[in-house]
């Protein structure tokens, strides 16, 4: 079998994440290092084998992976086909230093939820002009992850808050086309962001990016049938580009925007 590296990295504008790097290796086998982030992993195909701290561990298919900062550790494929992962190296913005001696301890996380939304988070990371989304399911990751470490419950049930809800929904709805950070929000209504996401899906029974972009493709909706082209939409709406702008759209309204605005607008 021959040697297979396919690697893929970049860092995204969010806050936090310091780095994503997608990585397909087959003989490839890391040495001892460090590194001055969170090491946040996930598997897809096959095995990883590491030691950390002195111990053997390993990273089934089913579990997220948390390696904390200044910790050495190496790795190499436990499987003779080697392994897929998806990473994410975070600062200290959503774990502290507290957290390290427990991730040592306990550095493989069985938790399908947690391991779902990890896998969400890199879906929005990948898509361009999806950082408000990606804002929001990293709160929930790093949530759980504390939770974890800290062996207390995760959060199961949204508490029920409408008014910190209506809140952020006027916030989104002033910002619609400029659009507003996490981090922005959460501070201008005094609520932790995890929280505040955990709010809003309670009360409106969608996340607070899902309301933004249907927002955002209901006034595209508008422009297009004023005659205005799909790439001036685009920005006048708060999608990043007409290529952003139609992926949304088509999802919401069945058809791409170009088809929409030739058509009269003939539909719901």
């Amino acid at each position: 079998m021959a040697t297979r590296q396919e690697v893929s990295a970049w860092r995204p504008a969010v806050t936090g994440v310091v780095e994503v790097f997608h990585a397909h290796f087959t003989e490839y086998a890391y040495p001892m290092h460090v590194h001055d982030t969170w090491t946040l992993l996930i598997v897809d195909d096959g095995a990883v084998r590491y030691d950390l701290d002195r111990h053997e561990r390993g990273t089934p298919h089913d579990t997220v992976t948390l390696l904390p900062p200044h910790v050495p550790h190496n790795g190499s494929a436990a499987t003779p086909d080697g392994f897929r992962k998806r990473v994410l190296y975070l600062d200290s913005t959503h774990l502290g230093d507290e957290f390290i001696g427990a991730a040592v301890d306990r550095p493989d996380l069985r938790d399908p939820l947690l391991r779902l939304r990890v896998g969400q988070l890199h879906g929005a990371l990948v898509r361009v002009g999806e950082e408000f989304e990606a804002e929001s399911r990293l709160a929930l990751v790093s949530e759980r992850l504390r939770a974890r470490l800290r062996e207390t419950d995760v959060p199961r049930a949204p508490r029920a808050d409408p008014q910190l809800a209506r809140r952020l929904r006027e916030l989104l709805d002033e910002r619609l086309v400029d659009g507003i950070a996490l981090d922005e929000a959460a501070r201008l209504v005094h609520a932790h962001p995890a929280h505040l996401v955990r709010a809003f899906s309670a009360a409106f029974g969608m996340p607070p990016h899902q309301y933004l972009t249907a927002r955002r493709v209901e006034r595209a909706r508008r422009l297009l049938l004023d005659g205005q082209a799909p790439g001036e939409v685009a920005a006048a709406t708060g999608f990043y580009d007409q290529a952003h702008l139609t992926r949304h759209f088509k999802k919401l309204v069945g058809v791409p925007p170009g088809r929409y605005r030739l058509s009269g607008g003939v539909g719901p």
